[in-house]
């Protein structure tokens, strides 16, 4: 689906680095990486602290609704108070809940957990699977990725400072997990730069939508995970189809399965479901 993902920003409009639309159209500034894996120039490994991601699915196995009414309530009430306890921990641990209820048919919620200790999402997770609600729960999808800066974009000035990810901020996120192909990596870094140079270009236009692209090599089964914040799901359509029109597109490997995910506290999702 979206070719869009090798763009590679963090948390702003979708082409636009460093988070302010510019004031006309117009190709952005080229400054390429001549080094990107570090093997000509043997940079050391950078082992600065950094935010990681965990986009979980949830699907509640329909037999919880069976239950007597006031088992699922009280259910209810745990898990609510558990997601509520998470959601205000603090300490750099944010969570940001969604549901897909009526939106996709194999996976009813998802919870977009981000922190400096990957461990707190087993912590969190394993209240879940204790709780009597999480005893119905499977978890269909599960992504992990790290926040990085771009190779593409974070030799403009401006750009990547700051990368500390805020999350959420559009009615739907839509999210998927990207790959590309080999030989996109067999390429000069001055013909991917020009490729990346006209997909960025092109989605310029669309400024209702806020990518958050984040990296999954070697912790994960894809390279990226992209997250595409918008109140506009059209908007977001013709994006992507835009950007089909691309060079870049064609070093698309996989970008499936994709997901609409509606934002929703957790009453909403424990009313989506039907058990609240």
């Amino acid at each position: 689906m979206s070719e869009h993902s090798g763009s590679e920003h963090a948390g702003r409009p979708a082409g636009a680095p460093g988070g302010a639309a510019p004031n006309r159209p117009g190709p952005p500034r080229r400054m390429v990486e001549m080094d990107p894996s570090g093997q000509l120039s043997g940079r050391e490994p950078d082992r600065a602290e950094r935010q990681f991601l965990n986009y979980a699915f949830f699907k509640l196995d329909p037999a919880f609704r069976r239950l007597p009414v006031e088992e699922k309530r009280s259910s209810a009430a745990e898990f609510r108070e558990l997601v509520q306890r998470w959601a205000e921990k603090g300490g750099g641990f944010i969570l940001r809940t969604y549901s897909l209820t009526g939106i996709r048919g194999d996976t009813d919620f998802m919870f977009w957990r981000i922190s400096r200790d990957v461990s707190q999402f087993q912590e969190m997770q394993a209240e879940i699977n204790a709780s009597c609600l999480g005893g119905y729960l499977t978890m269909p999808y599960s992504y992990l990725s790290v926040q990085k800066r771009s190779q593409y974009v974070n030799r403009i000035e401006g750009s990547g400072e700051g990368l500390e990810l805020e999350p959420g901020k559009g009615k739907f996120l839509f999210i998927y997990p990207f790959v590309k192909t080999r030989a996109w990596y067999n390429l000069s870094p001055l013909a991917r730069q020009g490729m990346m140079d006209e997909h960025i270009n092109a989605s310029l236009p669309f400024k209702g939508v806020t990518l958050n692209t984040s990296y999954s090599t070697g912790i994960d089964d894809q390279e990226f995970v992209v997250a595409f914040d918008s109140d506009y799901p059209q908007e977001f359509v013709d994006l992507v189809t835009r950007l089909r029109h691309t060079e870049a597109s064609l070093y698309t490997l996989r970008d499936t399965p994709a997901f609409t995910c509606a934002r929703a506290d957790v009453d909403t999702i424990l009313r989506h479901l039907g058990v609240s």
